[in-house]
């Protein structure tokens, strides 16, 4: 996490045009409208949080979640502040590598979801096939598109396959 307090100044200026095609990405595969509630798990300064409905995020980066516009929460994946249910996506783009529990994590994002999950995985990840078989065991996922750094999994809970 401190790797980025220090470069937060610049994190806009390095991964701007990364996760702005990321999120084309994701908008181009979802459906929302002004009442969909989302959380962004990882939201760093809110590129990712660029959405036309309420979007709550979550950051550790003290210094990234201050440039987010959008309402913004200090926290991390593996202790979600909410209640259960509470919203309609759960996205993290490009931050699950990140995570300290990543288990855990996916445990608490399928907590607070209705039901609505996309996950950006980094390629180049040391711990991306891990990550993508913890995704296949938690999730039911539907679509995959592969972006040039990441690959992003569209999932449902197994709950509402049952």
């Amino acid at each position: 996490m401190s790797y980025y307090n220090q470069i937060a100044a610049c994190y806009n200026e390095l991964h701007l045009e990364e996760q702005l095609n990321k999120l084309s990405i994701i908008k181009n595969n979802i459906r929302i409208n002004k009442t969909t509630k989302i959380l962004d798990v990882g939201c760093g300064s809110g590129i990712s949080s660029q959405f036309d409905c309420k979007v709550v995020g979550v950051d550790p980066s003290i210094r990234l979640i201050k440039q987010n516009p959008k309402h913004k929460i200090i926290g991390v994946a593996e202790t979600l502040p909410f209640k259960n249910n509470q919203f309609d996506y759960v996205i993290s783009v490009t931050s699950i590598h990140n995570f300290k529990n990543i288990k855990k994590s996916i445990s608490e994002i399928k907590r607070v979801g209705k039901g609505n999950f996309v996950f950006s995985v980094l390629k180049k990840s040391g711990k991306f096939d891990f990550i993508k078989g913890l995704i296949q065991k938690n999730f039911k996922v539907g679509k995959v598109a592969e972006e040039d750094k990441d690959i992003i999994f569209f999932c449902k809970n197994h709950k509402l396959y049952i």
